[in-house]
């Protein structure tokens, strides 16, 4: 541990101190937490983390180090982090730096020492909501009137800062356009590694400019923020898959894909963040555990989606009843709000990316 003192400020006015392992400047954001237990370096290079302050709920944190191999996009992406221990030693062979330097080469702050357990039972009960990481002894009257001022989640389009500046491609076979709202590399590295072509192409990119890559199949990519805001991106949902192009979105896309067909989204009091979250299939009743990292849901249960006639609600999650898929009643299109591709993370959606190659005419995947 350190002598330097930090602290956590919630907006509500509770905070709790710890220790920062070096000088770190005020850092703002949505404070979340997440139950996973492995996979904080992909959780921290998560473009879906993007705006938010992360508490990590397993008790020491990066045991393993860091490593090239494990990014899910090119630099960390949240705000700040917080942690029970940090850990100085890392030991795994693959390990190529430690956690702190790491992500001191990023100037992302690291808070030791929090009680975070108190602090994930206060966001269960309060809800997710906007905070800092500092250093000192306590909160300033000045840093809590930034903390105010500073953005809320709801409303913010984060997917357009998280996206792509321009088009790339890998792989070969069937051609993929993936709209990237926020995509982590292991979807381009499953759909490429299991035979097809994958264009990337920005959030922003007309229905007009897919058409002309000849796409044979379309991918809506997780992402941050909030998808009600991301209402550029409706138009061109609705029109690609409405000429009958195969459709698959993850997460962010799935909630875009409830939009685009006529629903609405709602922010959830603290989100799914972790990779243990049941989710029932409706039809066959099976049970999934996924990894799951959202803080917004499409509005409905099992009986359907409101305003959406079209969609038919697939699965749902067994602890609050939340919609976790859905499927277009005559086009070949569908969603989940879970992720498939987790690394790590369970296995037991793996089976939606066969699903989608299949309809491309592509083999599927090897687990």
């Amino acid at each position: 541990m350190t002598d330097r003192p930090a602290f956590v400020l919630l907006e509500d006015g509770s905070w709790y101190s710890g220790t920062s392992p070096r000088a770190v400047s005020p850092a703002f954001g949505e404070v979340v937490f997440t139950t996973n237990l492995t996979g904080y370096q992909e959780t921290f290079t998560d473009p879906s983390y993007l705006g938010q302050i992360v508490v990590m709920t397993a008790p020491m944190i990066g045991n393993y180090g860091v490593n090239s191999e494990d990014m899910e996009s090119d630099r960390p992406q949240v705000t700040g982090i917080v942690v029970r221990e940090l850990s100085r030693h890392p030991s795994n062979w693959r390990a190529t730096s430690g956690l702190d330097q790491w992500l001191a080469g990023a100037g992302i702050p690291v808070i030791e020492g929090v009680d975070t357990r108190r602090l994930t039972r206060h966001l269960r009960e309060r809800g997710a909501m906007r905070g800092v990481v500092a250093e000192g002894s306590e909160p300033s009257r000045e840093l809590t009137a930034q903390l105010l001022a500073s953005p809320v989640m709801a409303g913010l389009d984060l997917a357009s800062q998280a996206s792509v500046g321009q088009s790339w491609s890998e792989g070969a076979g069937p051609h993929v356009v993936a709209y990237d709202y926020g995509m982590k590399r292991n979807i381009v590295r499953m759909l490429a590694g299991s035979g097809c072509r994958v264009t990337v192409v920005p959030a922003g990119t007309s229905a007009a400019e897919v058409r002309e890559l000849n796409p044979d199949g379309l991918f809506l990519s997780n992402g941050p923020g909030d998808p009600a805001a991301v209402g550029y991106a409706l138009a061109n949902i609705r029109e690609l898959a409405g000429t009958g192009l195969p459709t698959f979105g993850i997460c962010l896309g799935h909630q875009l894909v409830g939009l685009a067909f006529g629903g609405e989204t709602a922010k959830l009091p603290y989100g799914h963040r972790g990779g243990n979250h049941p989710v029932r299939d409706v039809a066959t009743g099976q049970v999934l555990i996924t990894t799951q990292n959202h803080g917004f849901a499409v509005v409905g249960g099992e009986a359907g989606v409101p305003g959406a006639p079209a969609l038919k609600v697939t699965h749902s999650n067994l602890n609050d009843g939340t919609i976790e898929g859905v499927r277009h009643r005559e086009l070949p299109l569908f969603a989940v709000q879970y992720h498939p591709e987790a690394a790590p993370g369970p296995h037991d959606a793996f089976p939606h990316f066969a699903e989608f190659l299949a309809s491309l005419g592509a083999r599927p995947p090897n687990p």
